[in-house]
This record gives C-alpha cells, sequence and structure tokens, in this order.
C-alpha cells in the first residue's frame, strides 16, 4: 500500500507526496506538528496539515529571506526573528561575524524541539552563543522594542491561525518602531498566483506600503508551496534593494549559497505584469 501527503492549494487543486513513513505526530498548545519522509523531499514538516519545508528545497526560502536583506544593509549587528522555529532562518544568519546578537521569538517550542530531533539539516545552529530564543508571541514582545533591531525577518506561518496577527497593520507598526532608522524588514509574503492567496499578499502589502518609506517585493521558485511562486516583502526606513545592493561587498564574503547571488537579487525584484498589477491597486 502507497502512503501520500496531500494538501490542499485551492478547492480544485492540491499536491500530494508519496511518503515513505511518518517520523512523527503530536500535538501542542498551538497547533498539530508531523514529520515525514519521502523519497522525493527528504524530510519534510507539516503544520496542521500545511507544508512548511522540505530537505530538498528549503534552502531556496531561508537564502532569499536572509542573505538579500544581508547584502542590502551596510552593518547588521542585531537582529530579530519572528517564528523560525524549524531553524533555516538562524543557519543562514550566524553566517555572518559581524551579526553580534540574533533575537528568535516562536510561540510554539515544541516546534523547535521536534526540529532539533527530525529536522537536524536547518536546525543545526541553535546552539550558536549569540541566539537567545523566546518562547512568546511575537506579536506582543515586538510592541515594546524601539530603536533596537538593524534587521528584523518575520518567518511566519500563514496569516491565519498563530500566524493570523502577524499580518496586521499594528504588528508592522510595532516592527517601524522596533528597528532602528537605517532598518531593514523582511516578511514572507504568500503567492500571488491563486485567488485567496493573492488578497493575502495584497493585504499584508498594503499595511506595510502604509507603514513604511521603501516598500517592495521580490520573488523566488519554491517546489513544495503553492503554485511554486513565492513572494517576500522588503520594507525599510533608508535603504532601497537595488539602488543600496553592494555586490563586491557580499560577494567578497564567498558564502556559499545553493540558489542566492547578487545577480539573482537584482532579478528578483522584477515581478511579473500580473503581481505588479495585483500590487499596484493597493499602493
Amino acid at each position: 500500500m502507497e502512503f501520500w501527503f496531500s494538501e490542499k492549494h485551492t478547492p480544485n487543486v492540491q499536491i500530494s507526496i508519496r511518503v515513505d513513513k511518518q517520523l512523527y505526530s503530536g500535538k501542542s498548545e498551538f497547533q498539530r506538528i508531523d514529520v515525514f519522509e519521502s523519497p522525493e523531499f527528504g524530510r519534510f514538516l507539516t503544520l496542521d496539515g500545511y507544508m512548511m519545508l522540505t530537505e530538498k528545497d528549503e534552502f531556496i526560502y531561508h537564502e532569499m529571506i536572509t542573505h538579500v536583506p544581508m547584502a542590502v544593509h551596510p552593518d547588521v549587528k542585531k537582529v530579530l526573528v519572528i517564528g523560525a522555529g524549524d531553524g533555516g532562518v538562524i543557519r543562514e544568519l550566524v553566517r555572518y561575524p559581524e551579526i553580534e546578537s540574533i533575537d528568535m521569538v516562536e510561540i510554539d517550542s515544541l516546534v523547535v524541539e521536534v526540529c532539533k530531533q527530525y529536522l537536524p539539516q536547518t536546525a543545526c545552529r541553535f546552539d550558536d552563543p549569540r541566539l537567545t530564543i523566546h518562547y512568546e508571541d511575537g506579536l506582543r514582545f515586538v510592541r515594546f522594542k524601539e530603536n533596537e533591531y538593524d534587521l528584523i525577518i518575520v518567518d511566519s506561518t500563514d496569516p491565519f491561525g498563530p500566524g493570523e496577527g502577524l499580518f496586521t497593520k499594528e504588528f508592522y507598526g510595532n516592527c517601524c518602531k522596533a528597528l532602528k532608522d537605517d532598518g531593514i524588514l523582511i516578511n514572507q509574503h504568500e503567492s500571488p498566483f491563486y485567488p485567496d492567496d493573492a488578497h493575502a499578499c495584497q493585504r499584508a502589502h498594503k499595511n506595510i506600503v502604509k507603514t513604511f518609506p521603501i516598500a517592495k517585493v521580490y520573488q523566488a521558485h519554491i517546489p513544495t508551496y503553492p503554485s511554486g511562486h513565492w513572494l517576500f516583502g522588503f520594507a525599510s526606513k533608508k535603504y532601497h534593494p537595488l539602488r543600496d545592493l553592494n555586490e563586491n561587498r557580499w560577494n567578497m564574503r564567498s558564502l556559499k549559497c545553493r540558489y542566492y547571488t547578487t545577480m539573482l537579487h537584482k532579478g528578483a525584484f522584477y515581478i511579473p505584469a500580473y503581481v505588479e498589477e495585483l500590487l499596484k491597486d493597493v499602493e
């Protein structure tokens, strides 16, 4: 008998991945957590039945959410990461020696423990001495911060359930206040392809545009996410993601990536016409 994991992307579309075995299944105070082993994508994590990451394509998401702002901001010392319980963002951030401290705020401690045990590919740098993990609500945590961070990365789940509050105007306003005068905010922006997801993109972009003087969107191709076409938001009080990109400085680091390059960085901000139209409606 074959065992398949299926996730609905719309009422008429779903993705199915053949599974060799289920490695973990449990329920925290906030959500159901499952880890599966598959022949095509390796191990993968789902929360409440929604795909979060697979071993085969997680590098795309984590490199694009991390290295894009790090190639723009000239001097990141203090970082706030909201979500990111799988550890992938932390793994990429700690590759930068100039970062002095990272606050990670994850609402669900069980996600971190499960990923440490079953997904060591991403959860491999939680022992970095610069990292402090806060197990609490990210919306509440950032509310009490002011002029503190150079970079905030919001690696949230989808805009419902535990992650819903991380897509509101109030949250983005608090992030703006928590950033220094030249701070950058990066958030996962959902997919623009299917109507319900596109509406979430519009709502998030509208709230960010109202809050930050510079608000741009960039893209990546992530095979296991709905439609494979995924967006990220880049918001800043000062830096423009293309005009302030310092290719030479970043390339001199000789960081080995499997997806991100500074050439790709530039291309990622040139979005398709239908996405431009989608976002223009709310700008």
